[in-house]
C-alpha cells in the first residue's frame, strides 16, 4: 500500500495505535511522516509511551516554551533514545501548537505491581500520586493470549503471575489517558507505543474498547523481515497496517 493510500485509509478514524519496535529507525521516521501528513487534515493530539504521566507538567512547560530541552532533560525521565527517535516527534507538536500527552503510568508504581500485584497500589498510591495511574481496580483478564504468553516466556518454576498484571496496568493507564485527552481535545489522536502494547488488537486496544465498544481504532505494527516482499505467515492480521522492514535496516541503538 502506498503512503497516500495509507493516509487516506486513517484520516477520519479517532484513534490511531502506532506500534514500534523502539529502535527501528524506519518506524520512527514513517511516525514522523504520518503526523506531518494528518496535521494538514485534522486537528491532532499526539500521546507516548516513552513520556510517564507525572511528566506530563515538564513536558507542557516544554511544549510552551517555558523550559528549553536542556531544561526537559533536567527534570523529565526521558528514555535513552528519546533525541534521536522522539524529540522530533514531540518538536513537531510544539513548533504546531498540538496537545502531546504522557500517557504511560510511572514505572515505580508498574514495578510495584509486578512485585507485589495489582492490589498493592492501593496501598501506597497518595492522592496525587492516583492522577497518574488509571483508576482503580483496573479491568484484568489474565486470557487474553499477549498476556498469557508474557507468562510463558518466563518458563514454569520462574513464572511470576504478576509480571502481566504489571504489563496490564501500563495498557490500562495508556488508554486512560488517550480516553481523557479524546474528551478533553475532541480530535484525532495518534499515539505511539511499542508493538506489543497494541499488536493483535489487544493491550491499550482491548482496554479503549473494553470502555467505549464504538471507539473507531486502527493500529499500525511494525515487523521486521529478511525478505520485504511478502508478510511472514506468523504476522498476518496482527493489526490493521503493518510496516515491514528490512531486519538490516540501520538501528537507533543497539
Amino acid at each position: 500500500m502506498s503512503f497516500k493510500k495509507l493516509i487516506r485509509k486513517v484520516e477520519d478514524t479517532q484513534v490511531i495505535l502506532f506500534g514500534e519496535l523502539h529502535n527501528n529507525s524506519i518506524a520512527h521516521y514513517i511516525q514522523l511522516r504520518l503526523i506531518q501528513e494528518l496535521d494538514k487534515k485534522n486537528d491532532l493530539t499526539l500521546g507516548a509511551e516513552m513520556l510517564e504521566a507525572d511528566n506530563q507538567k515538564a513536558l507542557n512547560a516544554y511544549l510552551s516554551d517555558s523550559i528549553n530541552q536542556e531544561g526537559l532533560d533536567s527534570v523529565a525521565r526521558l528514555w535513552g533514545n528519546y533525541h534521536t527517535d522522539y524529540k522530533p516527534l514531540v518538536d513537531f507538536a510544539k513548533e504546531n501548537k498540538i496537545p502531546f500527552i504522557a500517557t504511560n503510568i510511572p514505572r515505580k508504581f508498574a514495578s510495584e505491581v509486578y512485585r507485589n500485584g495489582l492490589e498493592s497500589l492501593n496501598e501506597i498510591l497518595t492522592e496525587s500520586e492516583a492522577k497518574w495511574v488509571a483508576p482503580l481496580p483496573i479491568a484484568y483478564d489474565p486470557e487474553l493470549p499477549s498476556y498469557k504468553k508474557m507468562l510463558s516466556m518466563m518458563g514454569g518454576d520462574h513464572q511470576n503471575p504478576n509480571f502481566p498484571k504489571a504489563q496490564a496496568i501500563k495498557d490500562a493507564t495508556m488508554a486512560y489517558f488517550i480516553e481523557q485527552a479524546l474528551r478533553k481535545h475532541e480530535s484525532q489522536l495518534v499515539h505511539f507505543n511499542g508493538d506489543f502494547h497494541s499488536k493483535n488488537f489487544e493491550g491499550i486496544y482491548w482496554y479503549l474498547k473494553h470502555r467505549n465498544k464504538g471507539l473507531s481504532i486502527i493500529t499500525i505494527s511494525t515487523v521486521e523481515q529478511k525478505d520485504v516482499s511478502k508478510l511472514e505467515e506468523k504476522y498476518e492480521g496482527q493489526a490493521d497496517f503493518i510496516l515491514v522492514v528490512d531486519v538490516e535496516m540501520t538501528k537507533t541503538y543497539q
